[in-house]
Parts: structure tokens; sequence; C-alpha cells
């Protein structure tokens, strides 16, 4: 946008799948196997303001949309301590809706492959 400066971008990632084999052969009401995918489709957002110096970043998942749903947002911003360091800001969810009794074992799963991410 010229009026502001900010560069706006929006993409599609591929992902492979992680969800182990066996939890990926979960069938639901005439649906069967259908966590058995090979890839994962992200749309992402992002909006770079290089004026205020701060990204803001919005993620969420195209895959799976009937059975799950998965977001995520992030702020990058120049430190108040030291304009050379970057503020990290991130919050998720995640919901499993369409597993039937494995929504909170696929929740947990997801839960604690993404905090190993954000250690990293």
């Amino acid at each position: 946008d010229l009026s502001t400066g900010i560069i706006y971008r929006r993409r599609i990632a591929t992902c492979q799948n992680v969800i182990p084999e066996i939890l990926r052969k979960v069938t639901t009401f005439r649906k069967i196997y259908v966590l058995k995918v090979p890839d994962i489709y992200l749309e992402e957002e992002s909006w770079l303001n290089m004026q205020k110096r701060n990204m803001a970043m919005k993620t969420h998942c195209l895959t799976w949309t009937q059975y799950a749903s998965l977001s995520e947002e992030s702020v990058f911003r120049e430190s108040l301590e030291n304009p050379n360091w970057t503020d990290f800001t991130q919050k998720g969810r995640i919901s499993v809706t369409g597993a039937g009794l494995l929504n909170c074992v696929l929740e947990a799963f997801a839960q604690s492959f993404l905090k190993q991410g954000v250690k990293k």
C-alpha cells in the first residue's frame, strides 16, 4: 500500500503431515481415514510495516476444516529495551470436533507438537 507503506502478503504453505500413522486411521461418519493425507495446507497473511518496524502474521489451516481448526497469530516488533532486538508474541488455537472419542487425543498431540516448535 503506497499510502501507508505496509506490505501485505497472502500465501499458501504446504506442510508435511506429522500426525502419527496410528492416529491417521480415525474414521468418521461416511469418511474413512480423513487424517490420512500426505500434506496439510495453511493460509498465511502478513502485514509488514517498515516505518513502525513491526510485522503481524495470521495463519489458519485449510485442511480438515470440517473436522478441526487451527489458527495462529504472531507479532514481531522492535524491543523497547534494545532496537536491535525483536519482541515476539504468539497466540494459537486448536480445536478438533470431528473425530469422536479421539478429539482430545488429537488436540493434545497438536498442542504438544506446536509447543515443541515454539521452543525451537
